[in-house]
C-alpha cells in the first residue's frame, strides 16, 4: 500500500501510532502545540511513551505544526483528546477543530479515520458534516471515513500500540477492508473489522465503562467494609481464591479514559430519551471517592489527637496512575482540595508529574522533596520510586499513614482504602 499518512494530535495516542506507521509508510505528524513539535524534532517525548532512540530511528516520520504540511496526505488519522467539561458533558471542541482543519486540505479519494473516544454516531453525525462543509466534497462519494478506537495504556511498556488487538471500521465495506489491511500491517496482535463505524464507536466507549463499573463495585465494598471495620484487601484476597472472581481493586478513578468515557455514553443515551442508571450510579461512587479518602484521613488525624488546622499531610503521587507522567483528570486533586477545606497544610510530591503543567492546570505547587515531619502521610499513586520510601523519617510521633493503593506493607500503615 503506497499511501501517505497524516496523524493529527501527537499525545499519548498519536505519537506511538505515528512511530509505528512511520516504520512502514510516509507519515507526517501534526500538532498545534509548537513546543511539542520542537521537542519531538529533537527526539524528546515528555509523555515517555516513545524513546529518543525510537524517535530518531523512524526514518519516514516528520513533524509539523503547520496544517499545510499535511496537505496531500491520502489518509488522515485524528487522535485528539475528547474530554468532558465542568458539567460532565462531552467537550468536542478538539474534535470539531481538527475536523475543520482536515476539511480544508481534503481531496477526492481521501480517508479520514477517527481514533478519539466518542459516543456512537459522533463520527457521522458531528464530524462528517464538518468535513463536507469545509471541503465541498460529498461523504462516501468523494471522501470516506473510518473509526478505529485507540487502545493505548499510558506507562505500559508491555501492552504497546502494536501489541493490542485493534478494532477497525469503515464507512463502506471496501474502505473498511482497506483500513483493516493498513492497521494489520503494523498491529502484530491482529485486527478486528467491525460491521460499522457506530459499532466500533460503541465498542470503545463500553470498554472503559465496564471497568468503571467494576471499580465502582469494589469502591462501594470499601465503603461498606470500612463501617464494618474489615480490611477490604483482605476480603478481596480471600474472594480471589475462586477461579472466576475478577481482580479489581478500590481506588481513585481518574485519567483520560475510565473517568471520562462513561459520560460520552450516558450523554448519547439521554439524548435519545433513555436515563441510564447503572452507569451513572457507578460514576457517582467513583467521583466521590476523593472526598471519602480525605474525610477518612481527617478521622484518623482526630483519632491521633492531632489538631486538624495545624496538621501537615504529605501526599505521595499526583498522576492518575503509577509510573506515568499523565496528570489528566487525576482525582488526587479531589483529596487535596477537600483536605485544604479542613485547613490542613497539604504537600504533594510526585517524581513523575510535570510541576509546571500541574501548576497551570490545577494551581498546585508540587514539592521536589518532602521536608521535615508530617502528622499524616497518604500514598495516592504506587510509583516504583515509593517502594522504599522512608516513612519513619517523615512521620511525627503517632503520625498516621493511609495507603490508597495497598502498596506498603500492611504493618506500616494505619488504614488502607
Amino acid at each position: 500500500m503506497d499511501k501517505k499518512l497524516a496523524i493529527i494530535g501527537l499525545g499519548y495516542v498519536g505519537l506511538p501510532l505515528a512511530v509505528a506507521f512511520g516504520n512502514k509508510y510516509s507519515v507526517i505528524g501534526f500538532d498545534i502545540n509548537t513546543t511539542r513539535i520542537n521537542e519531538l524534532k529533537n527526539g524528546i517525548d515528555k509523555t515517555l511513551e516513545v524513546s529518543t532512540e525510537k524517535l530518531k530511528a523512524t526514518q519516514q516520520l516528520a513533524f509539523s505544526d503547520d496544517v499545510e504540511a499535511i496537505r496531500g496526505a491520502d489518509i488522515y488519522i485524528i487522535t485528539v483528546p475528547t474530554p468532558i467539561d465542568h458539567s460532565k458533558q462531552p467537550d468536542l471542541t478538539p474534535l470539531r477543530k481538527s475536523s475543520e482543519s482536515i476539511g480544508k486540505v481534503l481531496k477526492k479519494g481521501d480517508i479520514v479515520v477517527y481514533e478519539s473516544t466518542v459516543f456512537p454516531g459522533c463520527t457521522e453525525e458531528i464530524c462528517v458534516p464538518i468535513l463536507e462543509a469545509q471541503s465541498g466534497l460529498k461523504y462516501n462519494e468523494d471522501f470516506y471515513c473510518g473509526y478505529s478506537p485507540e487502545r493505548i495504556n499510558p506507562g505500559d511498556k508491555v501492552h504497546t500500540v502494536t501489541k493490542i488487538k485493534k478494532v477497525v471500521s469503515g464507512s463502506t465495506p471496501e474502505v473498511g477492508q482497506e483500513l483493516n489491511d493498513l492497521y494489520a500491517s503494523i498491529i502484530t496482535a491482529g485486527t478486528y473489522l467491525a460491521s460499522s463505524i457506530k459499532v466500533a464507536e460503541a465498542a470503545k466507549v463500553i470498554e472503559n465503562s465496564q471497568r468503571d463499573l467494576n471499580i465502582a463495585f469494589v469502591n462501594e465494598l470499601a465503603l461498606i467494609f470500612d463501617k464494618l471495620d474489615i480490611d477490604t484487601h483482605d476480603v478481596l484476597e480471600a474472594a480471589g481464591t475462586k477461579w472466576n472472581f475478577l481482580p479489581f481493586r478500590p481506588g481513585l478513578v481518574g485519567g483520560h479514559c475510565i473517568g471520562v468515557d462513561p459520560y460520552y455514553l450516558t450523554h448519547k443515551a439521554e439524548s435519545i430519551g433513555y436515563n441510564p442508571q447503572v452507569i451513572l450510579s457507578g460514576r457517582r461512587i467513583n467521583d466521590n471517592m476523593g472526598q471519602y479518602v480525605a474525610n477518612k484521613i481527617i478521622k484518623l488525624l482526630i483519632q491521633g489527637n492531632f489538631t486538624i488546622r495545624e496538621s501537615r499531610v504529605l501526599i505521595l503521587g499526583f498522576t492518575f496512575k503509577e509510573n506515568c507522567p499523565d496528570t489528566r483528570n487525576t482525582r488526587v486533586i479531589d483529596v487535596v482540595k477537600e483536605l485544604k477545606e479542613f485547613g490542613v497544610n497539604v504537600e504533594v510530591h510526585d517524581p513523575h508529574a510535570d510541576k509546571h503543567e500541574v501548576m497551570e492546570e490545577y494551581g498546585l505547587d508540587l514539592i521536589d522533596q518532602p521536608d521535615g515531619q508530617y502528622e499524616g502521610i497518604m500514598l495516592a499513586v504506587s510509583h516504583t520510586e515509593f517502594e522504599n520510601f522512608p516513612l519513619s523519617t517523615y512521620k511525627k510521633e503517632n503520625a498516621i499513614v493511609y495507603d490508597v493503593k495497598a502498596f506498603f506493607n500492611k504493618e506500616q500503615v494505619d488504614a488502607r482504602l
